[in-house]
């Protein structure tokens, strides 16, 4: 944009520069095509829609369409969302003064269209940014039609004005983001009264309000989010609106591990000390990602809710912090988390799991514990085989034993390492592991995958684990 069009302050100037409006849609459609043409990502941070969910989002919008995303929590939909807002023009030009944003070419409230009648040229105008046309509420089942339309205002009554007169209304969110987007999460979540409402504004271009008919041809491009569960249940959503919404887009959960591990160390945010370097092996990013994908295909789990990506974020986020503490304490000069750190990530996986059945029977930490183990095996088995580890286990059937700890000091493995015939070269397979923390975590690896594997015994002693033959 040139920004020198910032410095115009009426009308008449807007004029004078050749200035257009035009519709949000055309708006949207044009920025679309010019990044199209440059090659430039049209919604960037977004991992593992390439192929699917991406591009239908650019057909929605070069048609100009109101879109609806279906898909479980934790699938990026509100993201999606908020980030179209990239696609609006930097500013746009508004009457000054206007509660709805009117274009000056093109007023649509009476106090505007008199205002210019009156001055013509000379009426003010002001520069809008993006960021102030965008408005997102989320449904729930209070939200009322004067929360999103509007309501009429007794006192502007009070003063002398008709019921049916547009200027008693005081204006709801949607008309104050005139120009602009407007995001509604969980539609289902809406009464029939407000559904029947928004469709009316988004096909008709009117609303009723208190019994009058009045006309709000508002220019908004609408996009809502909801569980697929919720959108098709009969009852939750009334059939106008359904057909309202140009298309339905339906979303998904990551379809590979490398495009989980990617939004997990794109969105993690653990605030690690500078001093202090941090080192999360590659096997251990893995498992946390196997972790969420088990839980996905996991019949103990309500899948109608789904397992989100944050389940992943948070967890890397635990056994961090685990390793953290770990590593103050000992005093040691780095952060490498190990498998002993995973017990931290049960309590950051609970809360984000909806279970099928509870009981007595049925306990949560059991169920994460399974999932934990069918995820550490997996991915031992993608980076090892047990036969090149006979050495290692011919060691354990000679009668020696080795204890881990998620407080032991990194150093302590090292006499494992140097003690356990074949364990250095298994290590060196995982991969480049020269500093303790990295040959620590290997080593853990190592035996909890034998252990799996029923070639190792494992015992509890208080904090402390002991793997022996």
């Amino acid at each position: 944009m040139n920004h020198d069009l910032l410095k115009l302050g009426t009308l008449g100037e807007l004029r004078h520069a050749g200035y257009q409006t035009v519709p949000v849609r055309l708006e949207m459609r044009h920025n679309l095509l010019g990044r199209l043409r440059g090659k430039e990502k049209v919604i960037p941070g977004i991992v593992g829609y390439d192929e699917t969910v991406l591009p239908e989002i650019e057909n929605g919008v070069l048609a100009g369409h109101h879109m609806i995303l279906l898909g479980e929590r934790g699938q990026a939909k509100s993201r999606i969302i908020r980030s179209l807002v990239g696609l609006l023009d930097e500013y746009i030009p508004a009457v000054a003064g206007c509660e709805i944003n009117d274009d000056p070419y093109n007023p649509l409230c009476r106090r505007c269209r008199e205002l210019l009648a009156e001055k013509a040229d000379a009426a003010a105008i002001v520069w809008i940014g993006r960021e102030h046309r965008y408005a997102e509420k989320l449904a729930t089942p209070d939200v009322s039609v004067a929360d999103l339309i509007g309501e009429i205002d007794p006192i502007k009554i009070a003063e002398g004005r008709y019921l049916a007169d547009e200027e008693t209304i005081h204006y709801g969110l949607i008309p104050r983001i005139n120009r602009g987007i407007f995001a509604i999460n969980e539609l289902p979540d809406l009464t029939e009264k407000v559904q029947v409402g928004l469709f009316n504004l988004m096909e008709e271009k009117d609303v009723q309000i208190k019994g009058y008919k009045i006309r709000l041809p508002v220019d908004v491009v609408f996009f809502a989010s909801a569980n697929p569960e919720d959108y098709t249940s009969r009852g939750r959503i009334i059939t106008p609106l359904k057909d309202r919404f140009d298309i339905q887009i339906r979303t998904h959960y990551p379809r590979t591990l490398e495009d989980e591990i990617a939004i997990m160390d794109q969105e993690c945010s653990y605030p690690a000390n500078s001093s202090l370097p941090l080192r999360v092996p590659q096997f251990l990013k893995d498992i946390l990602a196997q972790i969420t994908f088990e839980a996905r295909a996991s019949n103990e789990i309500n899948q109608t809710s789904g397992v989100s990506v944050r389940v992943t974020i948070n967890n890397l986020e635990s056994v961090m912090s685990n390793a953290e503490k770990r590593a103050v304490i000992n005093g040691e000069s780095e952060i490498v988390p190990r498998l002993s750190d995973l017990h931290s990530a049960y309590a950051s996986t609970a809360g984000k799991l909806e279970l099928e059945y509870v009981g007595e029977d049925k306990k949560e930490e059991d169920l994460i514990e399974r999932l934990v183990n069918r995820a550490v095996l997996k991915i031992f088995d993608h980076h090892m085989k047990v036969d090149d580890l006979r050495r290692v286990i011919a060691y354990f059937e000679d009668g020696w034993g080795v204890e881990v700890s998620d407080r032991s000091p990194s150093s302590e493995y090292l006499d494992a390492l140097r003690e356990v015939p074949g364990l250095r070269e298994a290590v060196n397979e995982l991969g480049a592991f020269e500093s303790p923390g990295l040959m620590a975590a290997a080593s853990e690896f190592i035996f909890e995958g034998l252990h799996l594997h029923q070639k190792l015994n494992k015992e509890r002693h208080g904090g402390r684990f002991a793997y022996h033959a």
